[in-house]
């Protein structure tokens, strides 16, 4: 090839044009970024299994966590929860509720029903939260639960030593979902000079009827007040329950 033809030819390829950097990024593999959901932080989580007859179900339970615990300067311990319903191993719904005065080694429980007794048609779960022994009070939580709604719909505490105490007596409804139920405050109290003896006492009859989806609760005595009052013996009192 004569010198000026490879001259010519050179200059023809130095003249090119070079490909844009966009073209050459274009073919580079798109990176995939991913979104993880921050993990939520507890002091501490229970299992709350719910008592089905003796049985507890696998299915349904509740997750107890603690969101906060301070003690005032009388050592007394109030907790922050928040309970996460789960029925058939799927989250439903939560509640926050406060709890004061709580003893190292209370212990969660819950029925389903309205009685002392598990009910699994019913479509209430009562929540229980205390130190297991005699003297020592629990907490109560009533809950309402329509489809994946749920409300707390009363709380109350019990005492019990060896028969004797306070608490709350629901009237069993006639039928598994009703529209309304009644409840009182019962006390059991012994006798100082009969040990065999002692005083039952009704108060704070409540009556709850259903509002849409909602139970609303209605006093129909005096708050805190006495209404009913026997002398009896501990072994009747006990027979009648």
């Amino acid at each position: 090839m004569k010198p000026q033809y490879l001259f010519i030819l050179c200059l023809l390829i130095g003249c090119q044009k070079p490909k844009p950097v966009n073209q050459v990024v274009a073919k580079l593999p798109e990176t995939k970024s991913e979104v993880i959901a921050a993990k939520e932080s507890f002091l501490k989580t229970d299992t709350i299994s719910i008592s089905d007859y003796g049985e507890t179900s696998k299915d349904n339970y509740i997750l107890a966590h603690l969101l906060d615990q301070k003690a005032d300067k009388d050592s007394i311990v109030t907790g922050k929860y928040r309970l996460d319903f789960y029925q058939n191993k799927i989250k439903t719904n939560s509640s926050k509720i406060t709890i004061d005065g709580i003893e190292k080694g209370s212990e969660w429980g819950a029925i389903y029903g309205l009685g002392t007794e598990s009910d699994k048609n019913s479509p209430f779960i009562q929540v229980s939260f205390g130190y297991p022994a005699c003297g020592y009070n629990q907490n109560h939580y009533l809950y309402y639960f329509k489809n994946s709604d749920v409300q707390l719909v009363y709380e109350w505490y019990t005492m019990s030593d060896s028969g004797w105490g306070n608490w709350v007596e629901f009237e069993k409804p006639a039928k598994a979902n009703p529209e309304s139920f009644y409840c009182k405050t019962v006390s059991f109290e012994p006798d100082d000079n009969d040990e065999n003896m002692g005083t039952v006492k009704h108060s704070d009859s409540m009556v709850f009827r259903l509002s849409g989806n909602r139970w609303k609760s209605q006093l129909l005595s005096a708050r805190d007040k006495t209404y009913f009052e026997k002398k009896m013996s501990f072994d009747d009192f006990h027979k009648q329950e």
